[in-house]
């Protein structure tokens, strides 16, 4: 037995008591109750004291709390029940916190940093030693900024100093004329890498000019309303900068007021004044005091909608994020394998070297008589060995060039089938088109050479297009081709979980400002129950779709969703099938985007949705996708576009005027003029709430953030050798700098811009169908868009400015855009620093590609037809260019080309 060590309430009929320490025991069990009353015992025979388990918690949660406490903190474990009164007991002392600033010491760019610590008299406390708080400590030093992480073992680092620019950039030495009442932009360059708003002061002359915002590229500062006095006794006061011990001039400001003072003698100045104050300054005073409350007002409710905004788009991003990561999961598993649906080459050439015709060369078969078949395929390989003369290809080309009719679409066409013929013999066409480009640049550097390889406007510039495409096909399949499929199934679940509309292309979930879909419109997510046949055996599985959704989109999703990851090629058009709606045994109904029970108001017609159908998934709507019989062949809708905008009509219907809508009616008639068209749109936007769809845009982008820089830092990343082709190229293009005297390092940039990311990238980031087997609807083609325009925006020297008058498209990537700017520029200081000569390396390269069994799928026979209805076309042009040659007339190419004309048609000759 264990005598108890407290006695708590002593009555005459009850005694509480509290077991203590001493009272404790090592085991469980019944023990005898004694009670002492001074030196006299009593126990208590009839009642037995049972020891049990001590209480066991095995989870309290939440663990945190503030302050005032009175949270409450629940508890789960074992043996509970014995507890008689449990507290939580917290365990606290005063803590005496002794602060102390030091200013960080001036070094200079060219050492290295061994180490900062302090120095205590005699005791040395390394920084890796310090255990540092959540906050982030950031300091500016003279030469160098300092930045410590907050983390225990990090260490101390410098940065480069901030880069500021004048304030006059135009005029250096004029002053930089101010209108009181504004703020002073100051622009510059990493501004915020190792330094906080706070910790930055300025002063324009004697006075302070307070710092209101500082951001990566610009510092905004407001200054007194009257132009104070100069701090250095100068005629104009000077804006100044300071940034721990740096201290920045950004030269002399002039205030606009007093340039309106005109050399009228003081006098009279003071009495003009006075006289025209009299006369308006009661007016003056009413309207001042009015519109600055109201000004005050709304700048005020301005920040607050814009904080607020923020912080709700934050949250919501992180939320879509989440869901979105949840997603891609089970599709990332699969990526990288046989799930990159990465087409085939023959393919992949067939869509870049021919955009946007359905029957290109490469699928195309010679189509002669038998009888002529032998005598005209001679022909071309003759004409083969012509285009692999190099002065005849060189002579061909600039002749074709030189003709007023030869389109620009011909150019292009008459590249890509050049191409084709010598895709064996890529060796050969690299020397040929480094020989246009040479011709290129010597154009370029007598007007504007900033411009050269801008546009496709000569045949050596898709030539080059091509040669990129065809190098680079590995690069893709290996590097870049899983994040750019990532990003495209980003961007298809995003936008499908909201309002598609499906006639103007509209969406609610876009980065792109003229495609946002702005209306509000009432929607929900439902699961329907699809029924899928596997051989004699019926399975169903759940999809997800809109109650807005079309027929047509509704199919699509479901086929999206059972097809999840395969290539679009192998699964079946959506036109090729029904959907049908069932209930019970009976119950089939076909559903249709347009039939009999469709919605027309006046001339427009209503697309069907599930809506219109009262299909809910309350009801356990069940589906099933089946081969569209003969019958309901007709009962699509069949598009017609009107020239000028996108709106469907019936086929059909189209003589009764009627017009398909979806979400909402088109705001424009096709019949207004385009000048009118534009000012209704410019309406329709002013009509928009900015805190609406900016959300929205703003939403999207946050989502997406991740999978944009995946595919950025894949193309533009130096931690694997860049392809061979782009080392050898930027070679090239630095030889021929150098050869034309050109050292300004802007033009060489801007030429390698144009020849790889403007030339390849962007056209790949813009259609990715080009390189994977998917389809690319219009609203996920304008998200791309915005895409590889921030692409563009990044490879751009200039700087990218935005203000209040920007497109919203420009806005949306203004903080990124500068991030990638140093992606790009370290993109090419490290090639352009590697070493060169990599001549040989990219000779074997092409011969291992003109080797490889797709080049033998070129359709070389057509390419080379198709490329003698040009010769035909221009043939005395042509024969006489080559006649004018003397090494042309030695090697007779002009009595060469005679001879294929004689063979591919029959063409009279006078030799």
């Amino acid at each position: 037995s264990s005598p108890c060590h407290k006695v708590s309430k002593v009555t005459g009929k009850a005694q509480d008591t509290t077991t203590g320490p001493q009272g404790s025991s090592n085991q469980t069990g019944g023990v005898v109750v004694r009670v002492l009353f001074g030196k006299a015992e009593r126990a208590i025979g009839s009642v037995r004291f049972r020891y049990l388990d001590d209480p066991v918690i095995t989870e309290a949660s939440p663990a945190e709390s503030f302050y005032a406490g009175g949270r409450v903190v629940m508890v789960t474990g074992r043996n509970l029940d014995v507890v008689q009164r449990p507290v939580l007991a917290v365990w606290v002392e005063p803590v005496e916190v002794q602060r102390m600033t030091c200013r960080t010491p001036r070094v200079t760019p060219d050492l290295k940093i061994k180490g900062v610590w302090f120095q205590m008299d005699n005791v040395r406390i390394h920084f890796k030693s310090i255990i540092v708080t959540d906050d982030l400590i950031s300091i500016s030093v003279a030469d160098g900024s300092v930045c410590l992480s907050a983390s225990q073992g990090q260490s101390f680092s410098y940065f480069p100093n901030p880069e500021f620019f004048p304030l006059n950039r135009e005029a250096p030495n004029a002053p930089y004329r101010f209108k009181p009442g504004g703020v002073i932009a100051v622009e510059g360059q990493h501004l915020t890498r190792a330094i906080s708003r706070h910790e930055v002061t300025a002063r324009l002359g004697d006075e302070e000019c307070e710092v209101k915002t500082l951001d990566h590229t610009h510092l905004y500062c407001e200054p007194p309303e009257i132009q104070p006095a100069s701090a250095d006794g100068g005629e104009l006061p000077s804006l100044k900068v300071f940034m721990g011990s740096l201290q920045v001039d950004l030269g002399p400001v002039q205030y606009d007021s007093d340039s309106l003072l005109s050399p009228v003698p003081l006098a009279a100045q003071i009495s003009l004044a006075a006289v025209a104050a009299v006369i308006i300054l009661s007016v003056l005073v009413v309207i001042l005091m009015r519109k600055s409350k109201q000004a005050l007002r709304d700048y005020k409710k301005v920040l607050l909608q814009l904080e607020t905004l923020e912080i709700n788009v934050g949250d919501q991003c992180r939320k879509e994020f989440t869901d979105l990561m949840t997603e891609m999961m089970d599709l990332s598993s699969d990526v990288g394998g046989p799930g990159l649906p990465l087409l085939d080459y023959r393919t992949y050439a067939e869509r870049v070297f021919f955009p946007g015709q359905h029957v290109a060369p490469l699928t195309r078969q010679l189509d002669l008589p038998e009888s002529r078949r032998q005598t005209v395929e001679q022909g071309l390989q003759q004409l083969n060995n012509l285009l692999n003369n190099r002065l005849f290809l060189t002579r061909f080309i600039h002749t074709l060039e030189a003709q007023q009719g030869f389109s620009q679409r011909d150019r292009g066409y008459v590249a890509s089938l050049l191409t084709m013929a010598l895709h064996d013999k890529l060796e050969y066409f690299t020397e040929v088109m480094k020989t246009l480009l040479q011709d290129l640049v010597q154009q370029y550097v007598a007007k504007n050479p900033k411009l050269m390889l801008r546009r496709t406007e000569t045949v050596v510039e898709k030539m080059l297009t091509n040669w990129m495409s065809i190098c680079l096909y590995s690069f893709l399949k290996e590097v870049a081709g899983e994040p750019l499929y990532m990003l495209y199934r980003a961007i298809k679940y995003q936008v499908d979980k909201g309002p598609v509309d499906s006639v103007t292309g509209k969406a609610k979930r876009t980065l792109n400002d003229s495609h946002l879909l702005r209306e509000d419109i009432d929607y929900s997510a439902m699961a329907q129950t699809l029924m899928v046949k596997n051989g004699v055996e019926v399975q169903t599985c759940p999809v997800k779709v809109l109650d807005i959704d079309t027929i047509t989109q509704v199919k699509d999703k479901i086929l999206d969703q059972v097809y999840r990851g395969a290539p679009f090629s192998q699964r079946p058009a959506a036109d090729s099938l029904d959907l049908e709606w069932r209930s019970g045994q009976a119950g089939h109904l076909t559903l249709s985007d347009d039939d009999v029970t469709a919605v027309v108001h006046g001339r427009w017609k209503r697309l069907n949705t599930l809506q219109h159908y009262k299909v809910r998934s309350s009801d356990g709507a069940t589906v099933a996708l089946i081969p569209r019989s003969q019958s309901s062949g007709g009962v699509g809708v069949n598009q017609v576009f009107q020239t000028g905008e996108k709106t469907p009509m019936l086929e059909g219907e189209e003589e009764e005027g009627l017009r398909l809508w979806h979400l909402v009616k088109s705001s424009e008639d096709p019949d207004i003029p385009k000048h009118r068209k534009s000012s209704m749109r410019d309406r329709e936007r002013a009509k928009a709430i900015p805190e609406i769809y900016l959300t929205r845009l703003l939403s999207m982008k946050g989502t997406l953030q991740k999978f944009v820089d995946d595919v950025f830092v894949a193309i533009l990343s130096t931690k694997r050798p860049p392809p061979i082709a782009v080392r050898f190229f930027f070679d090239f293009l630095d030889d021929m700098a150098e050869k034309h005297g050109i050292d300004d390092p802007e033009t060489v940039h801007i030429w390698k811009t144009n020849s790889l990311p403007l030339r390849f990238w962007v056209n790949i980031l813009k259609n990715p169908q080009f390189v994977l087997d998917v389809q690319v609807s219009d609203s996920m083609d304008a998200v791309l868009s915005v895409i590889a325009q921030t692409f563009i925006d990044s490879c751009t020297t200039s700087e990218h400015k935005v203000g209040r008058d920007s497109p919203v498209n420009k806005l949306l990537y203004a903080r990124e855009i500068p991030r990638y700017k140093q992606l790009v520029e370290r993109y090419y200081s490290d090639i352009h620093s590697a070493a060169s000569g990599c001549y040989q390396e990219m000779n074997s390269t092409l011969t291992e590609l003109s080797g490889q069994s797709f080049a033998s799928e070129m359709n070389n026979l057509v390419a080379l037809h198709e490329l003698y209805k040009y010769i035909n076309k221009y043939y005395d042009q042509i024969i006489l260019s080559l006649d004018e040659d003397s090494s042309g007339q030695k090697m007779q190419l002009a009595y060469r080309l005679q001879q294929v004309a004689a063979l591919v048609e029959n063409k009279v000759t006078d030799l």
